[in-house]
């Protein structure tokens, strides 16, 4: 039967990596989220109340246009970030910070649930939880000139929706798996471990 997992998670828990390893573990379609294509993060982090809601409607698009095709195929699929972060944690974060205007976060919203409506939710999302210092290291690792000035409360209060959004979930199925002493990447055991809660929640 096909899949669709999403990975979710705050920036830097390690989103990417694991959907690439699963992917190949599993045979899965892999999806990455839109980064090094993307028009607006470079001036977003620069100015991010003047450049919040382009962003947030540039991901929207994307990620729109993305799982109306995961739906379409018959494979199974593992999406790097789901489209319901951006509205329940990017925006959301962005409005409470006062970096995006009354105006625009209720447009936004409303867009939001328009399109949302169309769409089927994962079968499984699997929320990597990692704490800010963690999160700071693997931002620093991959090295993007753009992410080099995220400051600290951003990470922080963005894992405060993270937290708040998966106590209140209500998609569907999730597992929440924390990677702060976890390296999936260089470690068969740790990135075994989580295959194994991924098929034991599928079933």
């Amino acid at each position: 039967m096909k899949k669709f997992v999403s990975i979710a998670g705050n920036i830097g828990s390690g989103k990417s990596s694991l959907t690439k390893l699963l992917s190949e573990e599993f045979g899965w379609i892999p999806y990455y989220e839109s980064v090094t294509d993307n028009p607006y993060l470079e001036d977003f982090y620069s100015d991010m109340k003047r450049w919040s809601f382009n962003l947030q409607i540039y991901f929207l698009s994307h990620r729109f246009r993305i799982h109306k095709e995961i739906i379409e195929r018959k494979e199974s699929v593992i999406q790097d970030r789901s489209i319901y972060e951006d509205v329940e944690i990017f925006a959301e974060n962005l409005y409470k910070l006062g970096r995006m205007s009354d105006r625009d976060y209720e447009n936004y919203k409303n867009l939001f649930a328009e399109m949302v409506s169309y769409l089927k939710p994962p079968d499984l999302l699997v929320y990597l939880r990692a704490g800010t210092e963690t999160l700071k290291n693997q931002i620093k690792l991959r090295g993007r000139d753009f992410e080099k000035n995220i400051e600290t409360s951003y990470l922080e209060s963005l894992n405060s929706c993270y937290e708040q959004w998966m106590s209140e979930y209500k998609h569907g199925s999730y597992i929440t798996i924390d990677t702060d002493n976890l390296d999936f990447v260089n470690k068969t055991e740790d990135l075994d471990f989580i295959k194994e809660k991924i098929q034991n929640s599928l079933k």
